[in-house]
């Protein structure tokens, strides 16, 4: 499966210009260990788990080392084209990209992989925890058939309905449901609005819920979803929409820097290559800037203030 998914879910604008906002040195810290550090280009790609990491970064390279952060919004294929340009330093979240890896890791050389942000990106089908603890063997996809008639509805008639985002999404779920020959039918709930609020309500009110989602994602944070367990993924498995029998790929999540930075000596270096933690860290700190409505320092300041081993380690100290 293509990258795509997780896209057009974000409905992430390709932004060609570069547009940068800088932040102030913190008055505390001396003179001297902001010259040090210096200025550090990071890109901003436009989806919230991303913008998770990029605050609590920010913060620990502001506050910790005296960084001048400069923020540089785009979108994904650009940040990699910072790299041997050096307008941009590091890329805090990267989703695969074995093309941009291969032309500008493995032949340009204008760019280190650092390795993993300690994040899986994981989209699946998912159901509503109240369910599990009602009937544990649901998260078995062998046992959907079992219980499809709790999830009908008018939409879906005789069948269960399986939840899906907005029809432009490029998922695998009809498919899923016709190769494993299961009860189902997909129905749209037309966004990830909708589809987090169906999941919300269903929670709430004790009713059934199944369909699709992915993580890490901050509603997570609110409603832990439960991922049920489809067929392995093994290479090729997907590679005919029409035949998909199988769950999605992993996605596990790195770091990605331009080479020259990491050869700079800058203390941010360090800290970006040591930077690791974990999905519900992420989905934490992205629940207080989309449902919290939180500035950026404000967010990450909760979350380092609760974490000082962690950031001491990305730190080196």
């Amino acid at each position: 499966m293509e990258l795509k998914t997780r896209r057009f879910r974000r409905g992430t604008a390709l932004l060609l210009a570069v547009s940068a906002m800088t932040f102030a040195f913190p008055a505390a810290l001396p003179a001297q260990a902001a010259a040090k550090c210096g200025t550090v280009n990071l890109a901003d790609n436009a989806w919230v788990g991303y913008e998770a990491d990029l605050a609590v970064v920010s913060y620990v390279l502001k506050n910790s080392l005296g960084c001048k952060v400069v923020v540089k919004n785009l979108s994904e294929e650009v940040s990699w084209q910072g790299f041997p340009t050096g307008q941009v330093d590091a890329i805090l979240e990267n989703w695969g990209h074995a093309d941009l890896a291969t032309k500008y890791i493995t032949q340009q050389k204008a760019a280190v992989d650092l390795g993993s942000t300690g994040n899986n990106g994981i989209i699946g089908w998912y159901v509503v925890p109240w369910m599990v603890a009602k009937y544990p063997d649901i998260t078995n996809w062998k046992n959907l058939n079992k219980y499809a008639s709790l999830f009908k509805t008018s939409e879906s008639g005789s069948q269960g309905a399986f939840l899906d985002g907005d029809p432009s999404y490029v998922t695998n779920d009809a498919a899923i449901v016709k190769n494993l020959k299961l009860n189902y039918k997909v129905i749209f709930t037309g966004s990830e609005a909708a589809l987090i609020t169906s999941y919300r309500a269903a929670q709430a009110q004790k009713k059934p819920a199944i369909g699709y989602f992915y993580e890490p994602q901050w509603f997570l944070a609110e409603v832990p979803l439960v991922h049920i367990k489809l067929p392995a993924w093994t290479q090729g498995c997907d590679a005919d929409p029409k035949t998909v029998a199988c769950d999605y790929p992993p996605y596990p999540l790195n770091k990605v820097a331009s080479a020259k930075f990491m050869n700079s000596g800058s203390p941010a270096a360090t800290v970006i290559k040591n930077f690791k933690w974990t999905n519900a860290d992420q989905n934490s700190v992205a629940k207080s800037l989309a449902v919290g409505k939180m500035k950026d320092d404000a967010a990450a300041k909760i979350w380092v203030t609760a974490h000082p081993a962690i950031v001491k380690q990305w730190l080196g100290n």
